[in-house]
């Protein structure tokens, strides 16, 4: 029996022991109510598994926990408390050998969070959000739209660990695909992916009236630098609309003279989910085009047949940044290829350590 199996043989009562005996040997370290999210988010980077943006996630997540709740002198203390937790409440298969395996990977998840905590900035390590929206435009795509508890401080282009109740410690990186708004509502694109765990639920399980937990925004390489209006060509491909609708939705609310081209990549016409919305803001604003690319929809019109790159650069103008955002076979090879036609590397802003 490997640590992940003990972790995952581990019941519901274990994140209450865990805070009883963390409380035992440090009274006051951790505040119960936020106990089992810090237990469960540990225990998911003890045993590992995660790809490295999920990884990255998790590490967001704990270096701000470890950095708001003043955690890092304790690390042993939290340390010792967490294994010692697992062997009382894992399968009786836990052995002393296996314990010797979870020290070395505590060790290891230490000074990864270490690492991560000296990275991050300070501020909560996450956001308690109710959905109070779920809306299915396909059967594999869901919009959530959520409302914090408190004000979420993120800025278009950036993106949010997300974590449901429904897989505790598991947490996935989301872009919002709004800017702030004055009720604090955020919208999330999620698709459900055939070995995404987390985003089968969010699509096909969550509910409105159910609570979510999103972390610390992430800084993708998607953000807008609004000390320089120039024009933008955003090239989108499934969900990765949701970080440039963002983007969008910033230059509606303090217009500064630049013109914006938006490229929606889809397969058919039925998979261009969000096309209301879309449709809402190019009717609002003059300075906004938007240009559909259907790769596989032989009814669509000849001018938007095609991959969403490719017929992005027809309306390439020499002096646009570029955004791009969609699945890994639309951006592998994407900047070497724009970098071959000229288009130079500060113009080009692709998604960086994180997927979709």
């Amino acid at each position: 029996m490997n640590l992940a199996t003990a972790w995952a043989s581990v019941d519901d009562r274990a994140a209450g022991d865990f805070w009883c005996t963390l409380e035992d040997r440090r009274p006051g370290l951790l505040p119960h109510r936020d106990a089992p999210l810090f237990f469960t988010a540990l225990g998911r980077l003890l045993v590992g598994g995660d790809d490295p943006a999920n990884r990255a996630a998790l590490l967001m997540v704990l270096g701000r926990a470890y950095r708001h709740f003043d955690l890092l002198p304790h690390s042993t203390t939290i340390g010792d408390a967490l294994l010692a937790t697992v062997a009382r409440h894992a399968d009786p298969l836990w052995t002393p050998s296996l314990t010797l395996a979870g020290e070395r990977a505590l060790c290891r998840a230490t000074h990864a969070v270490r690492h991560a905590a000296a990275r991050v900035d300070d501020g909560p390590a996450w956001w308690h959000v109710q959905v109070i929206g779920h809306e299915r435009p396909s059967p594999d795509i869901a919009i959530l739209t959520v409302r914090p508890w408190r004000r979420l401080p993120y800025q278009p282009g950036q993106a949010v660990p997300v974590c449901t109740p429904r897989l505790p410690g598991h947490w996935r990186w989301l872009s919002p695909a709004n800017a702030p708004r004055a009720d604090g509502t955020v919208e999330l694109h999620v698709r459900a992916v055939p070995a995404g765990t987390v985003s089968h639920r969010l699509v096909h399980e969550v509910r409105p009236g159910e609570l979510l937990w999103l972390g610390p925004p992430g800084n993708t390489g998607l953000r807008l630098d609004v000390a320089r209006a120039t024009d933008l060509l955003l090239v989108a491909g499934g969900t990765g609309l949701a970080p440039l609708r963002a983007l969008v939705e910033q230059v509606a609310a303090a217009p500064d003279g630049r013109r914006v081209t938006l490229v929606v990549g889809a397969r058919t016409f039925t998979d261009l989910y969000d096309s209301i919305a879309l449709d809402k803001l190019q009717c609002a604003h003059d300075w906004l085009t938007i240009v559909p690319a259907f790769s596989d929809d032989p009814c669509a019109e000849p001018a938007e047949q095609g991959d969403a790159l490719t017929m992005a650069l027809d309306h390439h103008q020499p002096d646009q940044e570029i955004y791009l955002c969609g699945p890994p076979a639309m951006l592998a090879g994407a900047r070497p290829r724009l970098l071959a036609l000229g288009i130079p590397a500060a113009r080009l802003h692709l998604p960086v350590g994180f997927s979709r």
